[in-house]
């Protein structure tokens, strides 16, 4: 047998061995990347602190066997268990505020056995955009006024509940998770114009009932140097990395800025400041290009779903990833306020890290079980 026949059999028997598993093998490839680069820049954030890189990459296995074992989930029970979930969750944020575990004048943690704490917020993440990709799944669409009111209801619910925590970001970001769904669904073009017209009243409503640092932080990015030393420090230091690194950057573990503690939370909302200081523009184009191979993969798993359900799901998912992202570099480069968004599975973090893969794990289902019909 000739050499070419046994490459046609390893490539046939690895296709095979993809497909058994439901791993979605451009995607994967693509997180990977970014998971080792993200260990990469962590190494030097965290002033090269081992244990903290150790501890990240003990999430991000576990973040992947998640990743891995819910892609072996065909979509159609994910569908079936939306509703549950939406309401177990909701029903858990509801304990956070009543029997929640505070932190930095924040309560959003449930106490778990063994020291854990469990944050019930990041979950409704994925939940949210199950729920309502499941509302709209056999319904006509574009959707009507009435049911566009009904999705509304079910998305204001859980973000006024998450925003009392407070927690302002994530309270955006799952709004923003259902929302999108809403906009996948096919919302027409005067509803659309609607809530334009009425977005500058919402944020005046808004902004009433915003904690005081949560205004102070729209105050510093309007004009961090009101403040230098206090609320705008953070941002005045971040830029002054991402300018200081030029196109090429000063060299890894070489930056001042994080080196030399001028940048608080370097390892968390920052991160992407010590890769521009220490790699500069090229360095974080590479990460950019590393997200955007995700996302336009998550993008075509959506294109391609095989029903309303998985479509909107996997559109709505992916556009939140694509949010997460470009809130935090625009919130580090000061082109957006500072909201606590870090960057995904390059910050630093815990519950995070784990949503995150889970819902890449919800793509590759959707995707695997697709082709496996």
């Amino acid at each position: 047998m000739t050499e070419s026949f046994y490459r046609r059999a390893l490539s046939f028997t690895n296709a095979r061995l993809w497909k058994l598993v439901h791993v979605d093998v451009l995607l994967m490839g693509a997180l990977l990347l970014l998971i080792g680069g993200g260990l990469f820049i962590l190494y030097s954030a965290s002033g090269q602190n081992v244990a903290m890189v150790e501890r990240q990459s003990f999430r991000l296995v576990i973040g992947l066997l998640v990743c891995v074992g819910l892609a072996q989930l065909p979509p159609k029970y994910m569908r079936r268990a939306s509703p549950a979930l939406f309401i177990f969750i909701t029903v858990l944020l509801v304990g956070v505020l009543l029997f929640g575990v505070g932190a930095k004048g924040a309560q959003r943690w449930l106490a778990l056995p063994g020291g854990l704490r469990f944050q019930p917020s990041e979950i409704m993440k994925i939940v949210m955009p199950m729920m309502i990709a499941w509302y709209f799944s056999d319904r006509q669409l574009p959707p009507n006024f009435k049911h566009i009111l009904t999705v509304l209801g079910l998305i204001v619910l859980p973000v006024l509940i998450i925003a009392k925590q407070p927690d302002l970001g994530t309270s955006l970001l799952v709004a923003v998770s259902g929302i999108f769904v809403l906009f996948l669904a096919g919302l027409r073009w005067r509803y659309i114009l609607g809530a334009t017209a009425v977005a500058p009243i919402a944020g005046y409503v808004l902004w009433q009932f915003m904690h005081d640092y949560q205004r102070q932080r729209v105050l510093t990015f309007l004009n961090p140097e009101s403040d230098p030393l206090g609320s705008g420090w953070n941002i005045i230091q971040s830029k002054t990395a991402i300018g200081s690194g030029g196109l090429y950057g000063k060299g890894w573990l070489e930056g001042t800025q994080a080196q030399l503690d001028f940048l608080p939370e370097s390892h968390t909302d920052f991160i992407i400041a010590v890769l521009a200081e220490e790699f500069g523009m090229l360095g974080c184009g590479v990460l950019i290009f590393a997200y955007l191979l995700v996302i336009a993969r998550g993008l075509y798993i959506s294109a391609n779903a095989a029903d309303n359900y998985a479509r909107l799901l996997a559109g709505s998912l992916t556009l939140t990833f694509f949010v997460y992202m470009f809130v935090n570099i625009g919130m580090v480069s000061g082109i957006l306020p500072v909201v606590g968004v870090p960057l995904p599975l390059v910050s630093y973090g815990g519950t995070s890290i784990i949503t995150i893969m889970a819902t890449f794990g919800i793509l590759m289902s959707i995707q695997t079980h697709k082709r496996a019909r």
